[in-house]
Order: C-alpha cells, then sequence, then structure tokens
C-alpha cells in the first residue's frame, strides 16, 4: 500500500509527491540519489528532456529513473502504459547530455517507478538507449 501519494492539489504537486515516494522506494531499496529533475533545454523556454530521478546503485551503475504515476490503477492503461517512445527519447537525451560531464562512462540504465492508485512498482531496465 502506498501512502503520501495522492492526486489532490495542481499536477506539479501530485508530481512532486510522486517522485519524493518513488525517491523512497528506491533509497529503501539501497540507491544514492545524485540529481533530481535534471532539466535540458533547446532553447530559451524549450525543454528537449527531463530525467526525474538520477541515482546510484551499490555496485556503481548510474540509474535514470522516470516517474509515472495515475490515481486511478487502470485509468488510460497505467502509469507506465504512458511513457511513449518520444518521451522515452527526451530522457535519453537528457541523459546522454549529464553523463557528458563525467571523464569515464559507468555502466547505466533506464528504469520506470509506476505508481498506479496505491501501488508502486519499479521496472528495471524497462527501456534502453536506442
Amino acid at each position: 500500500m502506498v501512502k503520501g501519494w495522492g492526486p489532490g492539489g495542481t499536477p506539479g504537486e501530485a508530481g512532486n509527491r510522486a517522485e519524493a515516494l518513488a525517491l523512497r522506494h528506491l533509497q529503501a531499496a539501497g540507491l544514492s540519489l545524485v540529481e533530481r529533475n535534471y532539466r535540458v533545454a533547446r532553447g530559451p523556454g524549450a525543454r528537449a528532456g527531463e530525467v526525474d530521478l538520477i541515482l546510484l546503485e551499490p555496485d556503481g551503475t548510474l540509474v535514470f529513473v522516470e516517474v509515472r504515476a495515475r490515481s486511478a490503477p487502470a485509468a488510460w492503461g497505467g502509469a507506465a502504459a504512458s511513457i511513449s517512445r518520444a518521451k522515452q527519447r527526451r530522457i535519453v537525451y537528457a541523459a546522454q547530455h549529464w553523463l557528458m560531464r563525467l571523464q569515464a562512462l559507468p555502466a547505466c540504465r533506464f528504469d520506470v517507478v509506476a505508481i498506479d492508485g496505491d501501488q508502486i512498482e519499479w521496472l528495471r531496465g524497462a527501456f534502453d538507449a536506442s
């Protein structure tokens, strides 16, 4: 049962609560936060991509996480189904931009934390950079 998540307030507030819940879930599993809400712009006022959470596994794997939440479990196919190929490309673009600051590339993975109603599901390796 998921507590602390709910659709009330603005969409931004609900999204922030869902991200906080996902972060607590992942930290409880041993991951550590590197950065939250990393955004890349294509130009003034034009976002190119965003990574909700960037975490580090104990083995050194860098994990880029997309958090999706739906207040009703089956609404529109569920939270995980709402991540389109275009959204995946924007996440990968932002992750690639973030990785440019590193001298050596670590192992990386793209995960999704899907929150449907009162259920939370962590999908490891939900998609790849191709």
